[in-house]
């Protein structure tokens, strides 16, 4: 009786100890093939640059904002069938990016904040969101927008969802935006050829920490550099900044970094973030604190050797110069008015100039493009008028009057073109020697396209003129020789006649005399404490 009864206890016992080996090795097999949720990342931002220096203002219509799935199609890296696209769950909010120009509008700017986070409540909740911006906005009555809209993120979307910022490198990096920001990178070239690799940088550095599992970066390490440079002297293409941000990448990649940058700031705007900056993220204290110093003492070790990207001059001078050459094309740089700078766009000053030069009254004049000068109703006249015949009206100075009046121009209407994304109408006129290409709404002519699909031939012309700072990739391997003209305008590359009143001072080159800096770096807090 008792062998039986142990018998069938121990029977019992195996049952009992096999369904829990076959419980444990289900849960084991449940445990490891149970898909972990891929995470959920919001995309949001507004990018411009504001010339405080320019009497004009940008309206909501200029950013051209784009909501929902219409956002992937400014990021390639984010298409459809991407790699970075399959990673997580994307919640596209709303981006925008205008012209550089001037000053936002209090009523634009809340408007398209005001959306954004209308949106992202929608959405919430987020383990990430990438924040596109550009760093140089400003806006009626406010400092530090960019500021200003992470922090309203923030109590939208809470402290611990990560925040992955890109930056173009004129942008400035306040506190409270390093503060809000756990990842941050920016451009490392000028003119801007990684921009679209830099907005992937901070895409996948997101990703791949929220992925690993680390999350956010345990420190933020931030240097405030007192230099204020226009990009035209910080070009990448040539010394010393070339080898200042030759060495970013480097740094980037060392063990327990996850990114470095540096950004020069925006010259052309008076507030008091204005000014240069070096940050580096990572999870080894000694190693992002000494790579921020690094940065930054190499930055300001280099800032009187910053020059200029081309030789200068009046634009007299700079005319006199292009006539006499055997070089063509010869490409002038109106940079006062850089219309990508935050330039009005308008001014009619340079233009002026050049048709009051004898050498351009008649046609067999030495040739010369100027691109370009809005002029609305003068448009019109010449639509009415017709391609072949001759047209007069005025264009020019409704925004930027302070150097020059209205310019009247009569001459011949070449070509008449529709359609473009920013000017919305075209139309070139003949005034003796010079094409002048008039537009409906302010323009950039960067590429040679710009000019081709207006019968304009720019590689057969004695003389482009652009309102344009350092040369675009394809203007700059088009010219056989290039002279930057240092015009007047809401971008004047002179800082010094601008007349500062809110930026931090002493700054270089202004005060040309100022001590050395401290260039210890600060730690940053984290966004969740």
């Amino acid at each position: 009786m008792r062998n039986r009864f142990i018998a069938r206890f121990l029977s019992l016992t195996a049952i009992c100890l096999l369904m829990a080996g076959v419980a444990h090795s289900t849960n084991n097999k449940n445990r490891h093939t149970k898909k972990i949720a891929k995470p959920r990342i919001a995309i949001a931002g507004l990018a411009i640059e504001s010339s405080t220096f320019s009497p004009a203002l940008t309206l909501e219509e200029a950013f051209h904002a784009k909501y929902g799935a219409e956002v992937f199609t400014s990021y390639r890296f984010l298409s459809a069938d991407s790699p970075l696209r399959s990673r997580a769950i994307w919640v596209p909010t709303i981006i925008g990016k205008s012209l550089p120009g001037g000053t936002v509008t209090r009523e634009a700017y809340e408007s398209l904040v005001t959306k954004t986070l209308d949106a992202l409540k929608k959405g919430a909740p987020y383990d990430g969101l990438y924040f596109d911006i550009h760093g140089a906005m400003s806006v009626v009555g406010l400092d530090d927008p960019e500021g200003d809209f992470i922090v309203r993120i923030r109590k939208v979307i809470g402290k611990q969802t990560i925040i992955s910022t890109s930056m173009d490198l004129h942008g400035n990096v306040s506190w409270r935006l390093a503060e809000n920001s756990d990842l941050i990178t920016c451009y490392r070239m000028a003119p801007h050829e990684d921009a679209m690799q830099t907005k992937q940088r901070a895409v996948k550095n997101l990703l791949d920490r929220i992925e690993s599992g680390k999350g956010k970066p345990a420190y933020k390490a931030y240097v405030s550099i007192p230099i204020l440079l226009p990009g035209e002297k910080t070009s990448t293409r040539i010394e010393p900044g070339k080898s200042i941000y030759q060495a970013v990448a480097p740094a980037a990649a060392q063990p327990g970094i996850v990114d470095a940058a540096i950004w020069i700031g925006y010259a052309w705007a008076d507030e008091p973030r204005n000014h240069a900056v070096v940050m580096v993220t990572g999870d080894d204290k000694e190693k992002v604190t000494q790579t921020a110093t690094q940065l930054a003492q190499r930055f300001w070790s280099a800032r009187s050797e910053f020059v200029f990207v081309a030789p200068t001059g009046t634009l007299a001078e700079c005319l006199d110069k292009a006539i006499a050459s055997n070089k063509r094309p010869f490409f002038i740089s109106d940079s006062g008015d850089n219309p990508t700078a935050g330039g009005a766009g308008d001014v009619t000053w340079t233009l002026t100039e050049i048709l009051k030069r004898p050498e351009f009254k008649s046609e067999t004049g030495p040739s010369l493009i100027y691109a370009s000068i809005p002029g609305p109703e003068l448009v019109k006249a010449a639509i009415a008028a017709g391609v072949g015949n001759n047209v007069e009206g005025y264009a020019g100075a409704k925004v930027d009057a302070r150097f020059a009046p209205p310019i009247k121009l009569s001459g011949k209407v070449e070509a008449i073109e529709y359609g473009d994304k920013d000017a919305e109408v075209e139309v070139v006129i003949r005034v003796g020697s010079v094409h002048v290409i008039v537009t409906q709404k302010r323009k950039p002519y960067h590429r040679e396209a710009d000019f081709t699909r207006l019968g304009l031939a720019p590689r057969k012309t004695d003389i482009v003129v652009v309102k344009i700072g350092y040369l675009e990739p394809e203007l700059y391997a088009m010219k056989a020789d290039w002279l930057l003209a240092l015009t007047v305008g809401g971008v004047d590359q002179n800082l010094e006649r601008l007349g500062y009143k809110r930026i931090q001072r002493p700054m270089f080159p202004l005060d040309k005399d100022m001590r050395d800096p401290d260039l210890s770096a600060k730690l940053v807090p984290l966004s969740g404490k």
